[in-house]
């Protein structure tokens, strides 16, 4: 049993409404605060009340000023992946569009060519550090997506790598079949055939290995259409999360009729979109590193709060649209474009972001910030980082 403070404050983020608006007011802090560790389990309260009711745990003295919080959760990643598109990036800002790029041998098709390319163990290799970057960053829980093998051989080194990984870093990993990213170009049929093939041929090899139980698809007008996304949800079987209303709207029409945990992007969501997101389970994640890649505007985290929508902020972190993968300076720059709230922002980046991948705040993920008061853990944008992490109760230490 660890008995460590005292903190200047700490945040449980616990009892807030897993819907809608929150105003800081309504954030529990605690002040000169103390955690108490014990496998895997936590206890917050005032530092010297727990010292005094356990006075056998071993002490952990915070010597400097820090504020403890939940450690973060990445309810959208895409960080399994070999190469760069770099080159993509310097088209984009040069004016080119999705378009142009594409025809130059970019796009998502270049992210799949390098990747079928990569072994399983540089796969494993690449997803290990990101995650351990992610990690001392403050992000314990990780989702991570398959979808650049897009073969039946590629999706599964790229879901075998995934689960490697896992063994080989502290943080989380939730894998995710993003088989439906695209049609590739070398498959012999059209958008409803790969659909069919995904299903039939594999789904029940990712189910027999047990390397997912959740799906996702892009629901665009370059990937695959609501409709067909639709019946394919309807046969996938596993827990649903949809690429929605990213360039057009339709996708989070689609993820709330499939019962899905989220509906992820929402660039282009209508408020019409806005208002069956609210009225429903789905989880809208916004993704602001996307915006920031592309030069686009935000999706309307604001709009959807209002409407009463539980919204997550994720990262998106993938080779192309969002290579930064910082999940705090992506949501702390939003935060300021969309007007949210410090309780918004961080009960999107942790308890809302948990309720996204269908799980509760894993005890035991945490982080401390060095500062008197959480409110400047925004304020400097995602330029201050957290001076330890603890991961199920254990520190984490620089790898």
């Amino acid at each position: 049993m660890q008995l460590i403070g005292p903190f200047s404050q700490i945040l449980p983020l616990a009892g807030l409404p897993e819907k809608g608006p929150i105003r800081d007011e309504q954030l529990n802090i605690i002040e000169n605060g103390g955690v108490l560790m014990h496998e895997g389990a936590v206890v917050f309260g005032g530092f010297e009340q727990l010292r005094k009711e356990n006075p056998k745990a071993t002490l952990q003295i915070v010597e400097v000023p820090q504020v403890l919080i939940p450690g973060f959760i990445d309810a959208h990643t895409h960080i399994c992946f070999a190469g760069s598109r770099s080159r993509d990036y310097a088209m984009r800002i040069a004016g080119k569009s999705y378009l142009d790029i594409a025809r130059a041998g970019g796009g998502i098709w270049d992210s799949v060519l390098k990747t079928r390319e990569a072994t399983d163990a540089e796969l494993a290799e690449n997803t290990v550090a990101r995650a351990n970057r992610h990690l001392l960053n403050g992000v314990t829980t990780i989702e991570v997506k398959s979808g650049y093998g897009l073969n039946r051989e590629d999706e599964l080194k790229m879901l075998r790598a995934i689960r490697t990984a896992g063994l080989h870093t502290k943080a989380t990993l939730v894998p995710t079949c993003l088989a439906a990213h695209m049609r590739p170009k070398d498959f012999d049929g059209d958008e409803k055939a790969y659909l069919r093939w995904i299903i039939n041929e594999l789904l029940p090899l990712v189910k027999a290995e047990q390397l997912a139980d959740r799906v996702d698809i892009f629901i665009e007008e370059t990937a695959f259409s609501a409709a067909d996304a639709r019946k394919f949800l309807q046969q996938a079987g596993m827990k649903i999360t949809v690429h929605a209303d990213q360039f057009s709207s339709g996708g989070s029409q689609a993820a709330v009729e499939a019962g899905a945990l989220s509906a992820d992007h929402l660039e282009a969501s209508t408020d019409e979109d806005i208002r069956r997101l609210a009225s429903s389970a789905t989880v809208a994640v916004v993704l602001p590193g996307a915006s920031l890649g592309l030069g686009m505007h935000y999706a309307p985290a604001r709009k959807l709060l209002n409407a009463g929508a539980c919204v997550a902020i994720a990262s998106d972190w993938n080779p192309g649209s969002a290579p930064m993968g910082d999940l705090l300076m992506q949501a702390a720059v939003m935060s300021a474009a969309e007007k949210l709230s410090t309780a918004e922002v961080l009960a999107g980046l942790t308890v809302r972001a948990a309720k996204a991948l269908g799980m509760a705040l894993p005890a035991g993920d945490l982080q401390a910030y060095p500062c008197k008061d959480h409110r400047d853990i925004l304020y400097y944008q995602g330029s201050m980082k957290p001076v330890t992490v603890w991961k199920g109760g254990e520190e984490v230490e620089n790898t």
